[in-house]
């Protein structure tokens, strides 16, 4: 497993400036000014959790696309604002939700600690928590990330999309300095939520000119998901879990890719390098080896900060 990055990386997406700052956070960050900080978010995730089974696999896909726009910055959260259209509002974001579970974590914590705890460690803890609260393993988280100023729905196109192949997956992680083992392990992230059936269509409806049906799929697995989704699809929110667990976080996913019963074309992918291939079949038979490497791309992932500078917002939506 690679060791979380101890040297500053720049890499230039786009008009984007990135920057690994794994020693410019701390998971003593607050120590001294919000020590509870940590407990204060866990409890606003357990108490949206409670009430919505969904509001784990949405805190940790929210995370994920905030950190690959313009690193870990909180910038998914703002508002669209007059003619600028927010990251929010992109089309890939459309599907997000659960943000008044940051909001609420965010006004408990101002509560206590008033200009202290920036909306984006807020998001990165969420995430751990929702790992946790689902029956994954738990990590500290580092911390001591600024708010971004700045959110354009035109970049969520930087996004890794579901119908990615294995060349173009490795390629936006790699941009982001994350590496196959990275990309392997944070697919595990599927093993929470739910997918439309817009995000998988390519795969069970006119695959090719010759086959309607990716032959990659398990037969059955495919034609179940036809039925759901039929080609000329009206149904609003209708698709698929992830995984047969998919409110629990375990290797289900792996385990699941490998019978051909994945849902999108990208994790598919992960079969046709050798090197994911067999990470996908390591991870499929070891559970613990999954939690560790998961939660060291997780650090790493989440350590991605934007060279740029950045605020603490008093409202996670508007900059100050």
């Amino acid at each position: 497993m690679e060791a979380i990055a101890t040297v500053m990386i720049m890499l230039i997406i786009s008009t984007v400036s990135f920057t690994s700052l794994a020693s410019g956070l701390s998971s003593n960050y607050y120590d001294h000014t919000c020590p509870h900080v940590d407990s204060i978010v866990s409890s606003a995730v357990h108490k949206a959790t409670t009430n919505d089974k969904t509001v784990p696999a949405a805190l940790l896909r929210m995370h994920f696309h905030d950190c690959f726009i313009r690193g870990c910055d909180a910038s998914v959260l703002l508002e669209s604002k007059g003619k600028n259209k927010a990251e929010k509002d992109g089309p890939p974001n459309i599907s997000l939700h659960a943000f008044y579970v940051i909001d609420n974590a965010k006004k408990a914590v101002e509560a206590v600690c008033p200009g202290v705890v920036s909306c984006a460690d807020i998001v990165a803890l969420a995430a751990r928590d929702a790992v946790t609260l689902s029956g994954g393993p738990t990590w500290e988280v580092p911390k001591g990330r600024k708010d971004g100023r700045i959110s354009k729905a035109t970049e969520t196109r930087q996004l890794p999309a579901p119908t990615f192949n294995i060349s173009q997956l490795q390629q936006s992680f790699s941009q982001r300095g994350l590496s196959l083992e990275d990309l392997v392990a944070l697919s595990g992230g599927h093993t929470l939520g739910f997918a439309h059936c817009s995000s998988f269509q390519n795969r069970i409806h006119k695959f090719s000119t010759k086959q309607s049906i990716d032959p990659s799929m398990n037969p059955s697995f495919a034609n179940s998901l036809r039925k759901i989704c039929p080609s000329h699809n009206n149904v609003r929110n209708a698709g698929s879990p992830l995984d047969s667990s998919s409110s629990c976080f375990d290797n289900a996913y792996f385990k699941q890719l490998l019978q051909g019963k994945s849902i999108f074309s990208s994790d598919q992918a992960l079969l046709t390098h050798p090197h994911t291939k067999a990470l996908v079949s390591k991870f499929a038979h070891s559970q613990e080896e999954f939690n560790r490497a998961f939660v060291t791309s997780m650090i790493k992932m989440s350590s991605i900060v934007n060279g740029g500078g950045g605020e603490i917002r008093l409202d996670c939506k508007f900059v100050r």
